[in-house]
């Protein structure tokens, strides 16, 4: 078991980053996380934020080096990549505005000194939203991206001690060309995970590249690999980070499903377990909310934890840092906590980022209401199923079928009401079904439930999953926010029989 929890002021000192997205952390060693550049509120930014994990400081470090345009080290950016060797931090390409960009740069973090590397050898062409993984203590490999025309799928490594870039010869099939993915290398394979196409469908899809370790002799080429398990739905803009045995995936963004005219943005945790290679969920307290969905974000690991920085969510710009701690964390059971000194989140009008990157049917409705103004009520404060006329937004759903009724008094107005709503939610479909009307169906089906089975004596009736009986699938959500996309049409059909 897992816990999220907020970071809070007192577990460090120092200024943490501001609201951003589109932004790089990486581990430098096990001594410091290193944040470099991204977006907030259309500034591309290009600071340092450096995090001491012993001392648990924040602080920004005064860079020497190149000056380019007026500025030591590389100009505001997001959306590119970062990778460590030792104490060096690359980075290469990302956006500025409108404009791609292919300039490669190398901090060296024990003196904080820039130096750029663009001059030496054949660099990849300008790209962002592209993936890179560190090959051993040496090499750098980076694959696709979006060169602001097209989407690609070259692969480039990258030699740290000669500074030369060669393009891979791949052989055999080849993964759709994408951006917004992620690439990790496992072993002496580089797995590379969703993102955006040509086209512009999410994917969902798991590739591996063979042939990027000299002493293997390999033929370098991708395998498609289907593993079994909960695998993830379609996503671009997520992270992957090593935690031990197994991948964790969390968050990204997305369209998709019967509602693709709506962004979705996700806070699953998945992972991908290295032992018996198969996906799964990974267990979550449900003590405290975890964080909202996101995309661009980061997620680093310190130790046994994980640590979430920043995002973007299809309106605002995060700037809370969140752990994702084990169980025997001594964190792990603390309570929600004011949001740590930091600016507050902004709003983002920087809509350049969704049309590059777009979720998919098993995304939570929480996701798509939010985006849609519509409020999601909090199922933990809600203990008891409340009576028709005590549920507000159900009666002022049913009110609105009636309107031009002639009707006496309030009770025979929510009576009346009560028996439109429910007849039109027996005539409508999972198609037809709006969003806002969710919440009020799931607790209608709640009261019916209870209502009929306490009227027999005992809910012990209505079975909830045992086999042989009426099974009543959605009676212990607390929140219409905990449905997916996928549980709507059986939400709908089990909701019909209680009206028969």
């Amino acid at each position: 078991m897992h816990h999220w929890v907020r970071a809070s002021s007192s577990d460090f000192t120092g200024t943490p980053p501001q609201p951003r997205s589109g932004h790089t952390a990486v581990n430098v060693g096990k001594s410091m996380v290193v944040v470099f550049g991204g977006l907030v509120d259309k500034k591309f930014l290009n600071d340092i934020i450096v995090y001491d994990i012993e001392n648990k400081l924040w602080f920004e470090p005064e860079c020497t080096g190149s000056l380019s345009e007026g500025k030591v080290g590389p100009t505001p950016r997001a959306f590119h990549v970062a990778i460590t060797i030792d104490c060096h931090m690359f980075i290469f390409g990302g956006r500025s505005g409108g404009k791609r960009l292919g300039d490669f740069w190398v901090l060296d973090t024990d003196i904080w000194q820039w130096s750029e590397l663009t001059s030496f050898g054949d660099l990849p062409t300008p790209r962002d939203f592209s993936a890179a993984a560190a090959i051993g203590n040496q090499k750098i490999v980076l694959c696709g991206g979006w060169d602001g025309k097209k989407w690609l799928s070259d692969v480039y490594v990258m030699d740290t001690m000669s500074l030369e870039w060669m393009e891979l010869s791949v052989s055999g099939s080849l993964p759709p060309p994408r951006c917004g993915h992620t690439a990790t290398m496992v072993e002496k394979r580089l797995l590379v995970f969703g993102g955006r196409g040509g086209g512009g469908p999410i994917m969902g899809d798991l590739w591996a590249l063979k042939g990027l370790i000299d002493e293997e002799r390999e033929t370098p080429g991708w395998t498609q690999l289907k593993l079994p398990g909960q695998a993830p739905s379609a996503r671009c803009g997520h992270t992957v980070t090593s935690g031990g045995h197994y991948l964790l995936l969390f968050g990204g963004h997305g369209t998709g499903g019967w509602l693709s005219r709506y962004d979705v943005y996700y806070n699953d945790t998945i992972i991908l377990d290295r032992v018996t290679a198969q996906w799964k969920r990974l267990p979550i307290s449900n003590d405290e909310p975890p964080p909202p969905p996101r995309a661009y974000h980061t997620m680093t690991s310190i130790g046994a934890r994980h640590l979430l920085i920043g995002g973007f969510d299809g309106k605002s710009t995060f700037g809370d840092l969140w752990w994702l701690v084990p169980e025997d964390d001594p964190i792990a059971k603390r309570s929600s906590v004011p949001q740590i000194r930091n600016p507050p989140e902004t709003k983002e009008s920087e809509r350049e980022l969704d049309t590059q990157e777009r979720g998919q049917e098993g995304s939570t409705i929480v996701d798509l209401q939010k985006k849609m103004g519509i409020s999601v009520s909090s199922g933990l404060l809600r203990l008891q199923i409340p009576e028709e006329s005590e549920d507000q937004e159900f009666v002022e759903l049913g009110t609105r079928l009636i309107e031009g009724d002639v009707v006496d008094n309030r009770a025979s107005m929510i009576q009346m009401a009560a028996e439109a709503l429910r007849q039109h939610w027996r005539e409508s479909t999972p198609e037809t079904l709006q969003l806002k009307e969710l919440g009020s169906l799931l607790r209608d089906y709640q009261r019916l439930v209870t209502r009929k089975y306490t009227a027999q004596g005992s809910l012990a009736s209505a079975d909830f999953g045992l086999p042989g009986k009426k099974t009543f699938t959605f009676y212990h959500i607390k929140s219409s926010s905990e449905l997916r996309m996928d549980d709507i049409p059986k939400l709908l059909e089990e909701y019909k029989t209680l009206l028969i």
